[in-house]
């Protein structure tokens, strides 16, 4: 009994704390994003702490009250956007799986929910998920137009800049599905280890990641970028515009996780040389600000994954 009625104060109190988070994320700038990111973390404590039921019926009772007090599609959003990565994370860790493990499955759940809720988004209002950060930043260049004209800007160099913006916008329109996928891994790591810290406070053994200089990422991702090279080439000039899309976003994801890999390289490289930090920080920070040296760390990531630079050359060195 004593059980049960800790668990519904604690489901009650966390509960609670989503709805403070949801009203943060609509009413606050700024902070209500990283709120809204971080929504899921008491469903995801509760589970661990009480079980999948409790976590459940969290979800449920923070939806009905976040529903009640700012609005019910803003409240199914929230849920079907953000709960099933946070309820994925707490099993991982309620049943002790691996770090890895748990961290995927809660990527891929997370990425598999905002999916739905933008799916559900545009058959409820035929709207296209974005569609209105688009339209506002189309909108605010006009408004400065006049600005610019009043600087001195020639007709020609706004029209450069017009067609440049739209080209932008319609490269970010391509990219929508790489963004879903970004915001799945933003949100699943920062629950995750924000989780993690929160869950050994109150007594939890939870399993750590490797550290940041043993990652490697499957060699996978190498031939994704491969085959997604063909099929921007085939897009480009069969006009397959859906097969040149999906090429485009596997480009940039594979090229993302390549520069994760590359840094992990970098990290390794310099604690194996011994290379002073304050050096090692300004070389990757020149690194990081310059195009070409971006592209070409994640080349050395890419490459990585397949010759394992560590092992073959480094390891007994």
């Amino acid at each position: 009994m004593a059980t049960r009625v800790t668990s519904m104060t604690e489901s009650g109190l966390l509960a609670a704390i989503t709805v403070v988070m949801a009203l943060v994320g609509v009413y606050i700038p700024l902070l209500g994003t990283v709120a809204v990111l971080m929504w899921p973390l008491p469903i995801l404590v509760l589970l661990v702490r009480h079980g999948l039921k409790w976590g459940l019926m969290a979800v449920f009772v923070a939806g009905v009250l976040t529903a009640a007090l700012v609005e019910p599609a803003v409240s199914l959003r929230l849920a079907l956007a953000f709960a099933p990565g946070g309820i994925a994370l707490g099993l991982g860790f309620r049943k002790n799986w691996s770090s890895v493990r748990t961290l995927t499955t809660g990527i891929v759940a997370s990425m598999a929910a905002k999916l739905a809720a933008f799916a559900l988004l545009f058959a409820l209002t035929g709207i296209e998920p974005f569609s209105t950060q688009f339209d506002v930043m189309e909108n605010s260049f006009d408004q400065t137009i006049e600005m610019y004209r009043s600087m001195g800007m020639s007709e020609a160099q706004i029209d450069e800049a017009r067609d440049n913006l739209t080209q932008n916008l319609s490269l970010m329109r391509l990219l929508l599905p790489l963004v879903i996928v970004i915001m799945g891994l933003m949100d699943t790591a920062l629950n995750y280890l924000i989780g993690s810290k929160v869950l050994r406070r109150l007594g939890h053994e939870v399993k750590t990641l490797p550290p940041f200089v043993e990652w490697r990422l499957p060699p996978v991702f190498v031939y994704v970028f491969g085959f997604s090279l063909i099929g921007l080439y085939w897009g480009t000039t069969r006009g397959l515009d859906l097969l040149y899309q999906a090429s485009l976003n596997l480009v940039m994801l594979s090229t993302f996780a390549g520069l994760l890999q590359g840094l992990s390289v970098y990290a390794y490289a310099s604690r194996h040389f011994h290379w002073p930090k304050f050096f090692s920080m300004a070389f990757i920070t020149f690194v990081m600000l310059n195009g070409f040296l971006v592209r070409l760390l994640a080349f050395v990531g890419l490459f990585d994954m397949v010759l394992d630079y560590r092992t073959r050359y480094w390891k007994n060195r």
